[in-house]
C-alpha cells in the first residue's frame, strides 16, 4: 500500500483521486503560459509563469490525457526490456501543439489540450547500436522573413540518431526543401570521424536539441567516450537556419598554431586528441548575441597520459559569438579531467541580485555536486572560485594538474569525501573500500581500483536546474552514488574482462594509452548502494547569497518504498505558485514539492520511467503538467512509450 500526499489514498499503481476525502472548488481560469524551448526558454531556467496549480491544490491533481508512440525498441538491438534506448524528451508549445522526438527520434506534434496525434514524421533513423541512444527534444524557428501561411515559416529542428538534422514544417511535419538536402543536413560530414561504412555502431549523433540565434541553427554532438585517444571531434557548429548553409565551427581543442590557447597544448595532443564535445543542451543570449556551451572531457577520459596540461577549453563553460563562433570567454570547471566529469548540464541564464547588483548572469551546475556562476558578460566569477590542491597519485606516465576549482559558494550538494567503513549503509556485503584508493574527490583512477566521489554519473547530469527569479531560488537534484574505476595494463584487458571475476563491471579499450578501463557503481552482493543514503537528493539555494535553503532525499527505495533517495536522470521546473515538479528517479513516480520549504506535496506512479525532464503551460484556460514516461536503458527502469499530462478537474 502506498499513501498519497494529502487525505487521499491510493493502492498498487492507482493515481490520487481528485477531491476524494474533501470538498473540492474548481480553480478560475488560467492565463495562457508557454513553453516554447527545451528548457522552457532561451536561457534554460525551466522557469513557468503558469500557476493555476498550487501548493494547496496539487494533490487534486489528475490525468487529463495519454499519448502513446507505439515505439518499445522494436529492431533495436535489445527489446522492450533490455534495448539501450532512453526517452529523455521535454516536449515545447508551440500555437496549440506540443512537439518532440520519440525514443527512435520520429517527430511528432499532438493536440496540447488532448493529447491526440496532429502528424507524425518518420526519421528512417538505421536501427543500429548507438553510443548514447537518447532522445531529449526539438527547437522551433519562426522565420520573421516568411508570411504566416508559407511552408515552413515555423520550423522544427529535430536531430536523429543517425546524425542527421530535420527542418520540419510546424504545420504538417512535412521536410522544408529549401533547407540543406530537401530537408535534412548530414551531421557527420564536415567533422573528423572515426565511423567506417558498414559499422554497426554509431559513436557520432545529436542527443539534445538545437539552439537558435540571429537566424542560425546551432548545436553540439555526442561523442562515444574512452575507446581510444582519436576519435570524434567536438566541434560546436552553426548553420543558417533558412538553408542549412554552414556559418561557423569552433573546436574546445586547438588545432591552429594562432589558437590563444594552442601554446598549452603539446602539439601532438592538440592534434590527435579527441572529443571534448558539448553534448547537453546550449543556451543563448539573444541580448548580447551570445552562445552558452557546456563543454565534455577530452578523450579518453580515465588517462590523460597523452594530453598533458589543462586541456583548455574541455570541462568548461564557453561564451561564444553568435555571428562568428569566436571565443567570448571561457572559464575551465575541472582541470586536466580523468573522471569523466563532462559539463553535462544545461547552462542558465539568469539576473542575478547579489552585493546590491543585479548581474546578468550564467550558472553552470557540474558533476561534482558544484554550482559556478560567473557575469555572463564578462564571465567574472560572482562568488570566487579558488583553486585548492587536490591528490597526486596518479599511474606511471600520468601528468595530473595540482589544483582543481572550487566556488566558495554554494557549497556541494553532494559527499566530496573518501569513502571509509563509518560510510557504509546497513546492508553493505561485499563492500570494501579499503580495497581501493579513495582520497575523496579528485582522486586519481588507479590500477588497483578506485572509489570516484562523487562519480562520474553526477552530481548534477543533463536535467540541469531550475530558477525562481521572483525569490532567487535555484532547485536542483543530484544523484550521491560513488563508483569505482580502475585501469587495467593493455596486456591484462582481455583476460579481465572475459573473468568472470569481474562480471558486471564495464570495460572501455581506451586504445592508444597503456590502459583499458573499467568501472562501475560501488553497489553491495545484494545490488544496493555500498553507502548510505540518500543516493540522490533535490535542493534549493538562494542564489543571492549562495546558501542552500533546504535538501531532501528523492526517491523511493525499491525494494522497501522508503523515501530514502535515489539516483535518477532529468531535471525540474519551478512554477510561479511555488510549485516544483520532478521525476526522474528510479522508482518511475512524478513529484511535487513546495519551493519554499522542499515538503512533498503529491507524487503519481507513471507508467514507465520518468527519465525525462516535465514541462508545463496552460491553454484554453486550464494549466497542464506533462512529462515524458519510457524508461532508461542504462538506469534499468520500466521502459514505455507514454507521454502522461495532468491537469486539475474543471
Amino acid at each position: 500500500m502506498r499513501v498519497a500526499i494529502g487525505r487521499c489514498m491510493t493502492f498498487g499503481l492507482a493515481t490520487v483521486l481528485a477531491g476524494c476525502g474533501g470538498s473540492y472548488a474548481p480553480p478560475p481560469a488560467a492565463p495562457d503560459a508557454g513553453w516554447a524551448h527545451y528548457g522552457g526558454d532561451a536561457g534554460g531556467t525551466r522557469y513557468s509563469t503558469a500557476a493555476q496549480i498550487t501548493p494547496a491544490n496539487v494533490k487534486h491533481l489528475k490525468v487529463a490525457w495519454t499519448f502513446h508512440s507505439g515505439e518499445h525498441g522494436a529492431g533495436f538491438p535489445g527489446d522492450e526490456w533490455t534495448s539501450h534506448m532512453t526517452w529523455e524528451a521535454t516536449p515545447i508549445l508551440y500555437e496549440g501543439a506540443l512537439y518532440f522526438t520519440t525514443s527512435e527520434t520520429n517527430v511528432v506534434a499532438i493536440d496540447a489540450a488532448t493529447g491526440k496525434l496532429r502528424w507524425r514524421h518518420d526519421s528512417h533513423a538505421p536501427k543500429l547500436w548507438y553510443s548514447d541512444a537518447a532522445s531529449r527534444g526539438v527547437t522551433l524557428w519562426v522565420d520573421p522573413q516568411s508570411g504566416a501561411d508559407a511552408p515552413c515559416h515555423a520550423r522544427i529542428f529535430a536531430p536523429t540518431l543517425d546524425g542527421r538534422l530535420l527542418a520540419l514544417d510546424a504545420k504538417t511535419g512535412k521536410l522544408c526543401q529549401d533547407f540543406a538536402d530537401h530537408g535534412a543536413l548530414d551531421l557527420t560530414q564536415g567533422i573528423h570521424s572515426t565511423y567506417k561504412p558498414g559499422d554497426r555502431f554509431r559513436n557520432y549523433l545529436v542527443t539534445s536539441p538545437p539552439v537558435i540565434l540571429d537566424g542560425k541553427v546551432i548545436l553540439g554532438s555526442s561523442v562515444g567516450d574512452n575507446r581510444g585517444v582519436e576519435l570524434e571531434h567536438g566541434t560546436v557548429r552553426a548553420y543558417d537556419a533558412r538553408t542549412g548553409k554552414f556559418a561557423w565551427g569552433w573546436d574546445p581543442i586547438p588545432r591552429d598554431p594562432s589558437n590563444p590557447v594552442y601554446p598549452q597544448w603539446n602539439a601532438h595532443a592538440a592534434a590527435i586528441t579527441g572529443a571534448a564535445n558539448a553534448w547537453a543542451p546550449l543556451s543563448v543570449d539573444p541580448q548580447r548575441h551570445l552562445v552558452f556551451v557546456p563543454t565534455g572531457s577530452a578523450s579518453p577520459d580515465f588517462f590523460g597520459g597523452l594530453r598533458p596540461g589543462d586541456n583548455r577549453w574541455a570541462n568548461a563553460v564557453i561564451a561564444l559569438d553568435g555571428d562568428t563562433g569566436k571565443l567570448a570567454w571561457g572559464y575551465q570547471l575541472v582541470h586536466h579531467d580523468l573522471w569523466d566529469y563532462d559539463s553535462a548540464a544545461q547552462p542558465s541564464l539568469v539576473t542575478l541580485q547579489h552585493e546590491g547588483r543585479t548581474i546578468p548572469a550564467v550558472i553552470q551546475p557540474t558533476k561534482t555536486g558544484m554550482l559556478f556562476t560567473f557575469d555572463r558578460e564578462t564571465g567574472k566569477p560572482v562568488f570566487p572560485i579558488v583553486e585548492k590542491p587536490v591528490p597526486q597519485d596518479g599511474v606511471p606516465g600520468e601528468v595530473l594538474s595540482k589544483t582543481q576549482p572550487f566556488p566558495s559558494a554554494p557549497e556541494p550538494l553532494v559527499r566530496q569525501g573518501p569513502v571509509t567503513k563509518d560510510d557504509l549503509a546497513h546492508i553493505s556485503f561485499g563492500c570494501h573500500p579499503e580495497r581501493y584508493q579513495s582520497e575523496g574527490i579528485f582522486t586519481p583512477p588507479s590500477v588497483q581500483g578506485s572509489i570516484e566521489q562523487p562519480g562520474y554519473a553526477g552530481g548534477v547530469e543533463w536535467g540541469g536546474l531550475a530558477f525562481d527569479a521572483r525569490h532567487q531560488i535555484a532547485v536542483v537534484n543530484t544523484n550521491d552514488l560513488p563508483m569505482l574505476v580502475a585501469l587495467v595494463p593493455r596486456d591484462q584487458l582481455m583476460t579481465q574482462e572475459m573473468s568472470d571475476q569481474y562480471k558486471g563491471w564495464n570495460f572501455s579499450e581506451m586504445t592508444g594509452t597503456p590502459y583499458g578501463m573499467r568501472r562501475k557503481a560501488f553497489m553491495s552482493s545484494w545490488g544496493t548502494p555500498c553507502v548510505k543514503p540518500p543516493w540522490g537528493e533535490l535542493s534549493a539555494i538562494d542564489m543571492r547569497t549562495g546558501k542552500r535553503l533546504w535538501q531532501v532525499p528523492l526517491g523511493n527505495a525499491v525494494l522497501n518504498h522508503w523515501n530514502l533517495g535515489v539516483p535518477g536522470m532529468g531535471g525540474p521546473v519551478v512554477t510561479a505558485s511555488g510549485l516544483i515538479f520532478v521525476a526522474a528517479t528510479m522508482d518511475d513516480d512524478i513529484r511535487a514539492f513546495d519551493e519554499h520549504t522542499g515538503k512533498l506535496l503529491w507524487q503519481y506512479h507513471l507508467p514507465a520511467g520518468g527519465q525525462a525532464t516535465p514541462m508545463t503551460y496552460a491553454i484554453n484556460g486550464k494549466q497542464y503538467v506533462v512529462i515524458v514516461a519510457g524508461g532508461h536503458g542504462p538506469l534499468n527502469t520500466k521502459r514505455g512509450d507514454t507521454v502522461v499530462a495532468f491537469a486539475l478537474p474543471q
